[in-house]
């Protein structure tokens, strides 16, 4: 599918097909898109669960307030971030440029993250939040629709994933076959309502 087309054609699912499972193979396609995504220094910071134990999927959907798509889509992905990547052994993310480039960057990571965890978690939240999106049109261009959620106890959740100390729970996306059309866009701004040339306008006095 073309990319213009995929993202016209995306819309959120929360009816979702409970028989239906994406293969592993499947899976990995999506995966192996979705790690493309672009992040800051090429750190890296997203980490993705997918969540297949039956037992724990009827947990987390507890955990988000009884939603339906949380149990029925083929796959549920947590997306987390790793708030302290710029510090685990970041040479390895630039181990293919030459000695002086990898260097240098390794400096700068450092330089730029230590001492600034509102940093590190908002270049957390940008990195999974780009990385959401590749997910989402991927999973359109390989005939499946998706549903974002924020709607959960991330702390419930977090303690079902047994996330590690120094990360944290940016989203959840469903993924798989749907049951139902999206309803019609509920209203959608226009152009002019979102989109400036070089400065918002002035306020009047």
């Amino acid at each position: 599918m073309d990319v213009l087309e995929a993202i016209r054609q995306r819309r959120s699912v929360r009816k979702f097909d409970p028989t239906h499972r994406m293969s592993e193979a499947e899976i990995g396609q999506l995966m192996d898109h979705v790690i493309l995504s672009p992040t800051a220094f090429n750190i890296q910071n997203w980490r993705f669960v997918a969540v297949q134990n039956r037992e724990l999927r009827a947990e987390i959907r507890k955990a988000a307030w009884g939603q339906s798509q949380v149990t029925d889509a083929s796959l549920l992905l947590v997306f987390c971030m790793d708030l302290k990547s710029w510090d685990k052994s970041p040479e390895r993310y630039w181990v293919n440029a030459p000695a002086h480039v990898s260097e240098s960057m390794v400096r700068e990571i450092r330089h730029f993250y230590r001492d600034d965890d509102m940093l590190q978690r908002d270049e957390g939240m940008r990195s999974c939040g780009m990385a959401a999106q590749t997910a989402m049109l991927a999973a359109k261009a390989m005939g499946y629709e998706s549903c974002p959620m924020d709607g959960f106890d991330f702390k419930r959740v977090g303690h079902l994933i047994n996330l590690p100390p120094d990360h944290r729970i940016c989203m959840m996306l469903c993924v798989g076959k749907p049951l139902a059309d999206a309803h019609p866009r509920a209203g959608q701004l226009g152009i002019d309502d979102v989109f400036m040339q070089d400065s918002f306008p002035e306020r009047g006095i």
